[in-house]
């Protein structure tokens, strides 16, 4: 375990009561390797029981809709969903679908639909575009409150993160009852650049050259440079802590904290987004309403949450290497971190 604060029992987002996560992987052929991962608030109407929400946007190279009305109106009105650069509006057009059918949403006439990307088009023929409504259906009605599959599963079947088969990763947080006994979870769609660091151990460039691992010859490259720090992530945060958008726009930010310490790069390419929200009940606003009346945790009661967001961020991108596998796609072979290599390099660090 990463960091000081205690896990949830799945140590993942799902430990927030009532968020559940949905994937739909997309292997086709030889070129496709894509997919939908959905976030969902709550099991309510999310149209009708709004939670607060906030983006923050560490790097905005990237396609993430819906940003300016959560930054508006401070709340989502649907789930959240991931998949590759240029399946975000099929992607969105489908949730749209998904979302109208629904029961009492006939006379809806405005929705704003948010999904996020990274671009896996090294592993996946990016420009086949092949995200279809049922992709988007089945990552939405297979959504569960149990365990997170992680690695190279939805959204993350095609990502690339230092060099090394990325993917998606959940990790999550407790505060001790005497600071709320709140809970964090994080869910991350990891494909990003830099030189890796895992539990401040820089591993990166003790591991041989990705491109090059499964030649004969591999080399130790013990002083080769960093990783290409062109990429994105998708970092999605979810709390039962009573916040409002403005409190759970400074909870995003310090995701960026354990962003960091990976060893992102967060070059010029990158497109680094942070979607945070709160499922608390009495935190969220029903639509139509004239009033509300929330909640919230003062600023001076954030200070644990700050600790567990940036813990529980960090060890998702760490979760999303270590349970990937290697992956063949449109333009070669993204291997696997190799763990044997990893693991007693962890071990024999010092430690405070």
């Amino acid at each position: 375990m990463i960091g000081t604060l205690p896990t949830g029992p799945r140590n993942a987002i799902v430990d927030v009561p009532g968020v559940a996560v949905g994937h739909a992987t997309i292997v086709e052929g030889d070129a496709i390797r894509t997919g939908v991962t959905a976030v969902i608030p709550h099991p309510g109407d999310l149209y009708r029981e709004r939670v607060p929400a906030a983006i923050h946007v560490a790097n905005g190279y990237g396609k993430l809709l819906g940003v300016t009305q959560v930054r508006e109106l401070g709340e989502l009105e649907t789930p959240i969903l991931l998949t590759g650069t240029l399946g975000v509006w099929k992607a969105a057009d489908a949730l749209v679908e998904w979302m109208l059918d629904k029961p009492g949403m006939a006379q809806v006439r405005s929705l704003n639909p948010v999904v996020g990307e990274t671009n896996d088009g090294f592993l996946s023929d990016i420009r086949a575009r092949p995200i279809r409504p049922e992709h988007v259906r089945q990552a939405l009605e297979t959504a569960s409150t149990d365990n997170v599959e992680e690695g190279a599963v939805g959204a993350g079947t095609g990502t690339v993160a230092f060099g090394w088969k990325g993917g998606i990763g959940t990790s999550s947080r407790r505060l001790p009852g005497d600071a709320g006994g709140h809970t964090v979870g994080v869910l991350v769609q990891s494909n990003y650049g830099g030189d890796l660091v895992i539990t401040g151990v820089p591993v990166g460039r003790a591991l041989p050259d990705p491109a090059g691992f499964e030649a004969p010859a591999a080399p130790a490259a013990a002083d080769r440079p960093p990783a290409a720090g062109d990429g994105s992530i998708m970092i999605v945060v979810a709390t039962d802590a009573p916040l409002d958008a403005r409190l759970l726009r400074r909870l995003a930010a310090r995701a960026i904290i354990g962003l960091g310490r990976t060893g992102a790069s967060m070059s010029n390419g990158s497109g680094d987004y942070v979607i945070a929200f709160s499922t608390a009940p009495e935190s969220r606003m029903q639509a139509g309403a004239r009033t509300h009346r929330l909640q919230l945790l003062t600023n001076d009661a954030m200070d644990g949450l700050f600790l567990a967001v940036a813990e529980a961020t960090e060890e998702a991108i760490v979760n999303s290497l270590f349970r990937a596998h290697t992956v063949t796609g449109h333009r070669g072979t993204i291997p696997a971190l190799p763990l044997e290599r990893v693991l007693p390099r962890l071990r024999a660090a010092p430690r405070p």
